[in-house]
Formats: C-alpha cells, structure tokens, sequence
C-alpha cells in the first residue's frame, strides 16, 4: 500500500438549522443558504467518503479498507471491528436551534437498527455571544415527566442549558437529551452511526411547510434521566497532547502547535487530525502537506513516524 495522509471530499448536508459559515468560516465548498454538515470522513450507508488526494484519489474509504484492512485501520482496530471504519466525523453550522434529540447505546442500536450506537462529543470551534447548547436534564428526570414536559410544551424548562465560548469540550454519552444551539460552528467525533431520536422540533416547518419527523416513543427507554456532567476540562499544554476525552470508543487530544511536533505510533489505530484553527504542515519521508482550519486528515495506522508544524490547534483522534 502507497501510505500518506489522507483527505476526502465533504459530504455536504443541507438541514433546516443550517447557514453558511462552513464556507466563510472553514472554507466548505458549499452553494446553499442553508447547510449544516459538512462530512468530513463517513462510512455511513450511502455517504462513504471519497478521497482526494494523492494516489488513491477517487477510490472510497470502504474500497480502501477492503483491500488494505489492518494497513488503513490498524492491527487493534481490525481485530476489534472487522473492515467496518468505527468513527465518523463532522463539522456542523448551527444558524438556528438543532431539534432536542437522544441517541441510543449500542445494545438498543443493534436491536432495533442494526447499528452501533451514538456516543459523540463536541468541540465548539466558534460561538457567538450568548450561544447556547443544551445537555442532560438540571435535575433528576423520569419518563413521566419527560411525556408530560412534551405535551404541554415545557421540556425546554427541565433541560440543562450551558452558555458556550470557543474552546469548550462536551461529552455526549449515548442517552444523553441534548441539542446544539445557534451561533455555533462545532467539530464533532462520533461512532459510526445516524441513528437519531428526534423529541422536539420547536413546530418548526421546512419549506413546504411540513413538520419533521419526532421519535417521542423510541426515545423513552433510550434517555438516561439521570444529570450528567458533559463538559470536560483539559489542560492546554503548547506542542503537547493533551487529553480531552478518553473513552471505550476514541480518545480525543487537544494540540496547541506553536512550532514542531513528531510523532511515532504503533500501528494499532488509525489517527484523525482535525484543524480547528490556525494552519500547519505535515512532513513524511520527504514529503509535505499542508492544511489549514477545516482541514480533516486520516493518518492509516501503517503509517507511523512523521512531523507537524505550525502554528495551530489540532484534535487528534484515536481508538487506544
């Protein structure tokens, strides 16, 4: 296998709640008013991403990983998830409120979708004042309270809503009610999976004037009632990896890059490195890459030692 960093073409995603700072903000070639995704690495159904670099340009990620399993995914990760890519990645523009949702855990996933749960986090890249995301419940919740807050319209008041800056990590652990509020452009990790359990839409109507779907009953036994502690502190150590998020399905480091940084892996994980601001180069084996804000590359575990540098703040992702 030819090995080197690898870039895909965004899966561009159109939604109700979308804008346009995917483009003047992470420079998304995107033609709409109103998008709100961009995918940036995707083997959901129907949304495989395709690469657009270098040697394998054109091919699909699924492609790739078929022919070069352990090479691409690493020798832990094909162990642990055959040829199935276990994570998918996204930026998100929130021009308006996102529906409150839930997403279910593994076991309930597998049962109903055929599908691996929704554990994800976030990490806000922008927010303007007064931003607002909304994250578990203030106070201990039950089902009861949950269908009653919905039919008289008042669930927004038993919800926990946390005024958001730049910089702010949030861990959203399968059965967590939560929505991302407008005024934010957010990088976000999460299985690969798009099962969503839709609870409240606002009556919002598109533009045919049709409500959206609401999933209030596949929701009930999905939701943890429980309050939870979503936001994660984590140190900001310059030219270091700092540990943002360590769970059984990624680990998340935050890099302030003010210079170089090299790096050596052990072929047992894939790596993700996601620009959240700034620019940086890449060196490998005599090679050079450059990437700017919004730039999401996908290091195959094959490949092991390289370089960064620049000025800039990376997440890195792995399945440690």
């Amino acid at each position: 296998m030819k090995i080197y960093p690898l870039q895909f073409q965004p899966i561009l995603k159109d939604r109700i709640w979308g804008g346009t700072k995917l483009k003047t903000y992470l420079n998304k070639p995107i033609t709409s008013e109103i998008t709100g995704e961009s995918w940036e690495i995707s083997t959901v159904e129907n949304d495989v991403s395709i690469i657009a670099n270098g040697f394998f340009k054109g091919k699909s990620l699924n492609e790739l990983i078929n022919e070069f399993p352990e090479e691409v995914l690493g020798t832990k990760v094909y162990k642990q998830f055959d040829k199935q890519f276990p994570l998918l990645f996204k930026y998100l523009d929130a021009r308006e409120d996102l529906s409150i949702q839930v997403h279910p855990n593994d076991e309930l996933a597998k049962k109903r979708h055929n599908s691996f749960g929704k554990t994800e986090m976030w990490y806000v890249m922008q927010a303007d004042a007064n931003a607002k995301l909304i994250v578990g419940f203030k106070e201990k919740s039950s089902p009861e309270e949950y269908l009653k807050s919905l039919e008289n319209k008042t669930i927004i008041d038993i919800l926990d809503t946390k005024k958001v800056k730049k910089g702010d990590v949030f861990f959203l652990a399968t059965g967590t009610v939560h929505a991302i509020g407008a005024g934010t452009v957010i990088a976000e990790i999460q299985q690969t999976s798009d099962i969503t359990y839709r609870i409240y839409d606002f009556d919002r109507v598109d533009a045919n004037g049709n409500t959206r779907e609401l999933h209030v009953d596949l929701a009930l036994d999905a939701i943890n009632y429980n309050v939870v502690d979503a936001q994660k502190n984590y140190s900001k150590v310059e030219n270091e990896a700092n540990v943002m998020v360590d769970c059984p399905y990624f680990t998340t480091n935050f890099i302030p890059l003010d210079g170089a940084m090299k790096f050596d892996k052990n072929k047992e994980s894939f790596s993700v490195y996601m620009c959240v601001e700034g620019s940086f180069e890449l060196l490998y084996k005599e090679e050079k890459y450059d990437y700017k804000t919004g730039d999401t590359l996908l290091i195959p575990a094959e490949m092991t030692g390289f370089e960064i540098k620049g000025k800039a703040s990376v997440l890195e992702i792995y399945i440690s």
